[in-house]
């Protein structure tokens, strides 16, 4: 719900991040790769209890995330790129309540289950959209320079870099936070749903073969 607003405030200074970054060679699937270890490392600073570390590791993750986008953009978008992007993340994501859970098995373990459930309904419904948006060549326009379509929602990854920072600032409430936006990806799944009865109720058009002049 909060990405593009996000998005457009921190666009400009990415930009000037993102030329120095090209100017030195670093490529868009270097910095994804970076993003998705720092982000794995988080997890497991997470499982050692080592919260404001684990916090510093995830701003990195997130901000390579950022900048390999604007990366691609100023140099080639491939669909490698793409398909990195959106696969690691969906692992980093689920790392991190994973995290918790072990740290806290006794405390965290079923609420991690269950955010974890709803990740998978979030990632499931906004995969399949794309997929089903492609088939009839549909173009977002709330996000035009992604790889594919990028559906919307209430819980995006600004909605989900503010719970993972809410859990590690205060840890010890991570059960009631995780049960609080998993009932938030809920509300998403459910709209998800609802635009994809909208928009594939009616079939694909087919094209007309042009009548052959004898």
């Amino acid at each position: 719900m909060l990405d593009r607003f996000v998005l457009s405030l921190i666009r400009p200074p990415l930009q000037v991040v993102a030329r120095a970054l090209v100017r030195a060679g670093v490529g868009a699937n270097t910095l994804t790769w970076i993003g998705f270890a720092s982000g794995i490392a988080g997890a497991g600073l997470i499982a050692q209890g080592m919260f404001g570390a684990a916090l510093l590791a995830i701003a990195l993750s997130r901000l390579c995330d950022a900048l390999d986008g604007a990366v691609a953009r100023l140099t080639q978008i491939t669909d490698l790129g793409g398909f990195l992007d959106i696969t690691l993340d969906f692992v980093f994501y689920a790392s991190i309540p994973l995290g918790f859970a072990l740290a806290d098995p006794d405390h965290n373990a079923l609420a991690a289950a269950v955010v974890l459930a709803a990740f998978v309904g979030t990632a499931s419904s906004f995969l399949a959209f794309a997929v089903m948006a492609a088939k009839r060549d549909m173009h977002s326009l709330a996000y035009p320079d992604k790889s594919f379509y990028f559906l919307g929602g209430l819980t995006e990854g600004t909605e989900t870099l503010a719970f993972f920072t809410a859990a590690c600032v205060w840890p010890d409430h991570f059960a009631a936070l995780a049960y609080g936006f998993a009932a938030l990806c809920a509300f998403t799944l459910i709209s998800r749903v609802r635009w994809g009865l909208q928009a594939f109720t009616q079939p694909k058009p087919t094209a007309v073969a042009a009548p052959q002049h004898e």
